[in-house]
């Protein structure tokens, strides 16, 4: 199993999915289809399917384009509400890729209600890594713009569940700006420490990073840690998920 990013718009990432036994990919939210064209040409390989995260434009904008160029191909996602998909996709529900990648979606609603992560193991190599979307971000977490705090921690929280080696895909480069905010609620963090290295190391930071190491060092993750509850104020996790949002949202650090 391969990741591809494909940078896209001002921040936004894309992703070619690809299954090297079989030379196939999947193109994760190709908002930029010349873009995806480009990527699958340069690596050999031919898109066999196309996946939604969810269904805000800067992320489905390209669906029709997509389809167009990719006629019959499905498109998986959590709704119809983005456009061209073929195939609606629930919680736990499963496809393959190619010879070898196991997809399963994860429903994660919060930041949209149609907002499904999706989890990719393959089964050769036993790599794993999930497509998070606007859910989950190297140290923070999408705005709840269909949901409530309660959503997002019950998101992460299953997210959590998932092997700690799993590789994450986020939906845009905020990292920096989400250093910035985590130095500001849990100094000192040893995880933080890490987080600072790795931005220092790389302005591309997608595909490093690990849920194991989300645990260790996204405060939206870490409502238990006493430095989160003490910068909250709040002692209950989705009081405590509230309130770092909203700091969050007024952060000018």
């Amino acid at each position: 199993m391969r990741v591809i990013p494909v940078p896209n718009q001002s921040d936004n990432y894309a992703y070619l999915l690809i299954d090297d036994t079989s030379k196939t990919a999947a193109a994760v939210d190709p908002f930029d289809v010349p873009k995806v064209t480009a990527a699958a040409e340069k690596e050999g390989v031919q898109i066999v399917a196309g996946i939604t995260t969810h269904h805000h434009p800067d992320h489905s904008g390209g669906n029709k384009e997509f389809s167009s160029k990719y006629p019959g191909t499905p498109m998986y996602a959590g709704s119809t509400t983005a456009p061209a998909v073929t195939t609606v996709v629930k919680d736990k529900s499963e496809f393959t890729l190619g010879d070898n990648i196991h997809i399963r979606a994860l429903h994660t609603p919060c930041h949209t209600q149609d907002s499904i992560c999706f989890y990719a193991h393959d089964r050769a190599t036993d790599q794993k890594g999930v497509f998070t979307g606007d859910t989950l971000f190297r140290g923070g977490c999408g705005r709840f713009f269909e949901g409530t705090a309660d959503e997002m921690y019950a998101a992460l929280s299953y997210l959590a569940t998932l092997p700690d080696s799993t590789v994450v895909y986020d939906g845009h480069e905020y990292t920096k700006g989400s250093l910035a905010f985590a130095k500001s609620v849990e100094p000192g963090s040893s995880g933080v420490d890490r987080l600072t290295q790795l931005v220092s190391s790389s302005p591309v930071t997608t595909g490093k990073s690990s849920i194991g190491d989300e645990k260790a060092w996204n405060v939206f993750m870490r409502l238990d840690s006493e430095p989160v509850k003490k910068a909250t104020g709040e002692a209950e996790p989705s009081k405590i998920m509230s309130k770092l949002r909203d700091m969050k949202n007024n952060f000018r650090g």
